[in-house]
């Protein structure tokens, strides 16, 4: 599936209706350059799952963990991981086979580790466009 947004909140709307939709033990592997709009779609997937306080990307901690909404939002931004075995220290298996939801930004990083069943979230911008525009690519992969 193809979405195209047109402003920042537009894609904050995509990722509300998907933080809706999201159940425990699924994983959302979001990919795009920095910039691209990955932390306004993880802080319309938050506000989908029932999180009202603000959703920032943990890029020097690495995981942030989200606990007031339906079920929990396991929010992992990997673009630091200097090798994939830093993953084990911050038990990323009790995330991914936990009771809530992952949402790993740069999964590409972590590839090796990652389960079959996920949901791939590529999010591109084109210029030509529009400074807004964004292609959004969401699929199932197993």
């Amino acid at each position: 599936m193809v979405i195209e947004t047109n402003s920042p909140e537009e894609t904050f709307e995509l990722g509300r209706r998907m933080g809706e939709a999201a159940y425990p033990g699924q994983i959302i592997c979001l990919n795009g350059d920095l910039g691209v709009g990955k932390t306004v779609f993880t802080q319309g997937f938050a506000a989908g799952l029932g999180i009202e306080g603000p959703v920032n990307s943990p890029t020097f901690t690495i995981l942030q963990l989200y606990e007031e909404g339906r079920i929990p939002l396991y929010h992992f931004d990997v673009y630091r991981i200097g090798d994939v075995s830093e993953m084990d220290e911050i038990g990323y298996e009790d995330c991914f086979f936990g009771e809530g939801v992952s949402l790993i930004e740069w999964p590409e990083r972590i590839e090796e580790i990652l389960p079959g069943k996920l949901t791939w979230v590529d999010i591109e911008k084109d210029l030509e466009r529009g400074f807004d525009y964004r292609r959004i690519r969401v699929e199932e992969r197993e």
